[in-house]
């Protein structure tokens, strides 16, 4: 008779949460870790430019240690660095409020700074046909 090996792998939670800034997507997950922070493969501390970095930092700042039991990965695309910057700030913070579960974490979040959890839906607006602008025409004068 062969004896059965039983493996039991560990449940290691996971959440994948996608955030928006105009053309702009940003798409993080956390898992339980270390506090280890990743931008599109490259470390927090490293990120530039330092504004940019700097945004990124708040929702870790404000979640304060349940931040470092977690490592965030993020992956950007579109848009410029600071609409990547904004997208990537808004999912790491819906994702640690998911991770967590904790109501006390949505409201610091809510309270700081509506936009960590709701997304900006401006969009630039359309140029208007036969004309290169979408608003303030050249004025005409009839005198």
């Amino acid at each position: 008779m062969e004896k059965k090996k039983v493996v039991q792998q560990a449940k290691v939670k996971t959440v994948h949460v996608a955030g928006k800034r105009k053309t702009a997507v940003a798409r993080a997950t956390v898992r339980q870790g270390t506090g280890i922070v990743r931008i599109n493969s490259k470390l927090l501390d490293l990120y530039e430019p330092e504004i940019a970095r700097l945004r990124l930092q708040e929702p870790l700042m404000l979640a304060g240690q349940k931040a470092k039991e977690v490592n965030v990965d993020v992956t950007t695309s579109g848009g410029g660095w600071s609409a990547q910057a904004e997208a990537a700030r808004l999912a790491i913070a819906r994702a640690l409020v998911k991770y967590t579960g904790a109501k006390e974490l949505k409201e610091i979040f809510l309270d700081y700074d509506r936009h960590l959890l709701v997304a900006d839906v401006r969009r630039k607006e359309a140029c208007k046909p036969n004309d290169s602008k979408a608003r303030a025409k050249r004025q005409k004068s009839y005198r």
